[in-house]
């Protein structure tokens, strides 16, 4: 079996009464898109300042590139590009001379390789950092996490204030990572994010890791809530056969429902009856559990 690159076993982290991380087993293979999900808190950015032996666990170990995490965290730094959750930049520079700096202190990078994700981003690297808004200085962290072409790329929120057509550029850098046979490690709390890029998905919760699932299981167990609007009155129990329907509500000419997994039987079920409305909302993450137990998630589980 080929190594892991990243591999933790029974990883825990707790803060006083509180509990970070607790139990983690993950195993993330090389060369593919691991998406973290969870909602905030739920022990996402816990997990990979533990990968970067930025705080210590309470019990249990990691590796990453095969390298234990505590011994052997510089090593591990030389070959990873990281853009934390919350980037704090040195806010006297341009963001040339930030990008420059991190380029020597790992031995060089080539200035034709900045420049070009620079235009990419559509980030201007001579412009002071304090004069920057929040989504151009994440771009100016995007540019030092990619400019070295790492082997492995821990990704903390890597849209977050950024504009649709550069989260676009965005994926478009995490695929060609993934082509070129590096790992990408992204953490998010957007499913649809994670869903565009990403090869398996772990969910955490509440510093469980509660499923790691293929993105295609993950699309046919995730649950949508369905409402529309009707020229008339439905009749009484018209959806409860429907396959993958859950928690029915209807007043009249009105419907709401959840349906887990395809959405296809809803449709049809819909289309026998004249529509003036009809919405499909993307789930949130409390419907992505709804979707694999059926209630809230069972911390016990």
């Amino acid at each position: 079996m080929v190594a892991a690159t990243i591999l933790t076993e029974r990883l825990t982290k707790r803060y006083g009464t509180r509990t970070g991380v607790d139990g983690l087993d993950l195993r993330v293979e090389p060369g593919e898109v691991f998406g973290y999900l969870g909602p905030n808190g739920a022990g996402k950015t816990t997990t990979i300042r533990l990968l970067l032996d930025l705080i210590r666990p309470t019990s249990g170990r990691a590796t990453v590139l095969g390298l234990d995490v505590r011994r052997e965290s510089l090593a591990i730094r030389r070959r990873i590009g990281y853009l934390p959750g919350e980037l704090a930049l040195y806010e006297r520079l341009t963001g040339d001379e930030l990008v420059s700096h991190f380029a020597a202190l790992r031995g060089g990078v080539e200035r034709a390789r900045i420049d070009a994700l620079a235009e990419r981003l559509d980030v201007d690297l001579s412009l002071p950092l304090r004069s920057l808004s929040k989504g151009n200085k994440q771009k100016v962290g995007l540019v030092q996490c990619f400019m070295h072409d790492p082997e492995l790329l821990l990704l903390d929120e890597p849209t977050s204030g950024l504009d649709p057509l550069v989260q676009v550029t965005v994926h478009d850098l995490i695929a060609e990572a993934r082509a070129d046979g590096r790992t990408v490690f992204l953490s998010s709390h957007v499913l649809s994010e994670v869903e565009r890029v990403a090869d398996r998905v772990g969910i955490i919760k509440a510093g469980r890791l509660v499923a790691v699932e293929d993105v295609v299981g993950l699309k046919e167990r995730a649950a949508h809530r369905v409402e529309a609007r009707f020229a008339q009155d439905l009749p009484a129990g018209a959806f409860d056969a429907v396959p993958g329907v859950r928690d029915v509500q209807g007043d009249g000419r009105h419907l709401h429902l959840v349906v887990v997994g395809a959405l296809d039987p809803v449709v049809k079920a819909i289309a026998r009856f004249e529509v003036e409305d009809l919405s499909v909302r993307e789930p949130d993450l409390e419907e992505i559990f709804l979707g694999y137990y059926g209630t809230e998630v069972d911390h016990g589980r």
